[in-house]
């Protein structure tokens, strides 16, 4: 008797434990708690590190077309020794340099010094009044070291002239004067004023404005969503710059800003204007920009009824399931489903109630899909038979949602973001820049009140092609 008693007791015992786990399981959602605040998703971002590497061929164009031809233009010049004129130095041919260090260049300039000398109005000065003509061609040789400056600006941190490259000599009165001495004294004079401290003596700041017109000016993209404006708005553009044992000039060029989503119909006309330069130590080429997209909670809906309202799966051999009336929301950090279903029978039964599924919006990469991961429900109504066989169920009803809410959007993305790669391309009359090895993947989901937020994040290197 007592062992008879004890088998009915476990017989009796244990489908009531499995009733009750199944309940325990569907009551371990509550929909009219309060789940907090959803996360802010972080602020979107813009960021590109470019290690250019300048040839020496390049930078020798650079700085013939940059460097102004007339380098002094003075009248009435004090050369001492009683002597004064009017000189004219201009650039006579092409610049050549060679780099001394990481840091220093020496440069010889070909020069041609046109004008008159004389001696001063005074003494013999007042007897001998004609002015002798001067034009005579110079290859001095200078050490400068060049910097750019936080307006774009080039100019050098210190001057020294080497040599003067030539010899200043004129017949005053039959004899030979050799004025080498005061045009050297003059150049060095000119070069401590000129091009010393930063001073500019030529600017990149129209080319850098120019590019920037045309790689920062407002984009737009087609989404689920609708169409959206960004722009990117610089808060930080930063430089290092160096010459390499192979006489290379470095340039070391980052930015880092903030993505700023706009009404397609209300974006920026232009660019945001650049800040100056700051010390940049990244020596990496890399590319990543944060996209803010949003998909209202309406167009969600129907995304999802496509793939499930009123289309049977199976959940097991004896049970179809069918999904309706289907609706989304935020949930705290996660993603709310509710949906009525009507759960049929092999044997006729038929069961029927509202879920309350919550889960993470999540990328399947190797799919190209929109996904939902750490799904969980609770049956909201229902009779206590249905609640306890969706119960036992639950884990197969939660596999079956997982492999139907599934969304590919690789067509969407090639679509909507195919022409970025070309969008922040860059062409200019020294060099043309284009976006390699670019990939665009979901980064992270935010459910929010009004829309869930989807971060895009684009990827990849800058590709450099010098002329």
């Amino acid at each position: 008797m007592k062992l008879q008693f004890h088998r009915r007791f476990i017989n009796l015992s244990l489908p009531i434990a499995l009733i009750g786990f199944a309940l325990f399981s569907c009551k371990s959602i509550n929909p009219a708690a309060n789940p907090g605040p959803s996360t802010p998703p972080p602020i979107a971002s813009a960021g590109v590190n470019v290690p250019l590497k300048i040839p020496k061929e390049t930078l020798t164009k650079l700085l013939n077309s940059q460097i102004p031809t007339t380098l002094l233009q003075e009248k009435g010049m004090d050369m001492g020794s009683g002597i004064t004129g009017d000189l004219e130095l201009k650039r006579n041919g092409t610049i050549k340099w060679t780099a001394l260090d990481s840091q220093r260049i020496q440069l010889t300039v070909p020069i041609n010094v046109v004008g008159e000398l004389g001696l001063k109005p005074k003494g013999l000065g007042s007897l001998f009044q004609s002015k002798l003509p001067l034009n005579e061609d110079f290859s001095p040789v200078f050490i400068i070291d060049p910097v750019i400056n936080a307006n774009w600006g080039i100019g050098a941190e210190s001057f020294e002239l080497v040599e003067l490259g030539g010899n200043l000599a004129i017949d005053v009165l039959g004899m030979k004067v050799d004025l080498s001495g005061l045009l050297s004294k003059e150049l060095q004079k000119w070069g401590n004023v000129n091009l010393t401290d930063g001073k500019e003596i030529a600017s990149l700041k129209t080319l850098v404005d120019l590019a920037w017109a045309q790689v920062g000016k407002p984009f737009s993209i087609d989404w689920i969503g609708g169409n959206t404006a960004f722009s990117i708005q610089p808060q930080q553009v930063k430089i290092n710059e160096f010459f390499d044992a192979d006489q290379n000039y470095n340039l070391w060029l980052g930015m880092d800003g903030k993505v700023n989503s706009h009404p397609a119909d209300a974006a920026p006309t232009r660019a945001f204007p650049l800040p100056g330069l700051s010390s940049n130590e990244n020596s990496a080429n890399e590319l990543e920009i944060l996209i803010p997209l949003g998909v209202s909670y309406s167009t969600l809906d129907e995304l999802l009824q496509q793939n499930l309202d009123g289309k049977a799966f199976r959940v097991d051999k004896k049970t179809t399931m069918i999904p309706s009336n289907i609706s989304t929301q935020a949930f705290g950090d996660l993603l709310a489903i509710n949906m009525d279903f009507k759960a049929e029978q092999t044997n006729g039964k038929t069961v029927s109630g509202t879920l309350f599924v919550v889960g993470k919006p999540a990328y399947d990469p190797d799919s190209q899909s929109l996904k939902f991961e750490d799904i969980n429900f609770k049956m909201e109504t229902g009779s206590f038979g249905a609640q306890t066989g969706v119960g036992l169920k639950k884990r197969k009803i939660i596999r079956r949602i997982e492999d139907r809410a599934i969304f590919p959007i690789g067509d969407v993305l090639e679509e909507s973001f195919g022409s970025i790669t070309e969008r922040l391309g860059l062409s200019t009359p020294i060099l043309n820049l284009k976006i390699a090895d670019l990939t665009i993947q979901p980064s992270g989901f935010y459910p929010m009140a009004k829309e869930l937020v989807i971060h895009m994040k684009a990827s990849g290197e800058v590709d450099v092609k010098w002329k």
